[in-house]
């Protein structure tokens, strides 16, 4: 006598609800990656911009041994197109103490960068005299 198995077939399937929850938390996943991925790129856009200040400016005036009261301005060349400098010299003290402004301004774009900095340098051996105004 053959045996007749019964089969019971259990039919389990996602219900509409669970997968609509499913695909809800699949969009706020994707959409968090993608701000993420705009967040980073914003940044790595922002540090691709050159910003020229006068730091570099102080710190090759301050190798030097003697400064010359008044007024100097140039480029940065091919280094920094678009940028240009200007230095004023003043005598501060009568001791050999000089102050040095600096103004550095340039760039491209509607706000172009404009970056001041003072600094005062001690120099006995410089020449003294009457500076303009920056």
């Amino acid at each position: 006598k053959p045996r007749i198995r019964k089969v019971h077939q259990n039919h389990k399937a996602f219900t509409l609800i669970e997968v609509t929850v499913a695909v809800a938390i699949l969009a706020m996943a994707l959409l968090a990656i993608l701000q993420l991925c705009a967040v980073s790129l914003r940044t790595a856009r922002s540090l691709d911009r050159v910003h020229v200040d006068a730091s570099s400016l102080a710190a090759e005036l301050s190798m030097t041994n003697q400064l010359v009261v008044g007024m100097e301005s140039g480029s940065f060349g091919d280094m920094h197109p678009g940028y240009s400098w200007a230095m004023e010299i003043v005598e501060y003290n009568t001791n050999g103490l000089f102050q040095v402004n600096f103004l550095v301004q340039g760039g491209s774009g509607p706000s172009p960068d404009v970056s001041r900095m003072s600094i005062l340098l001690y120099r006995p051996e410089s020449i003294r005299g009457l500076g303009g105004g920056l």
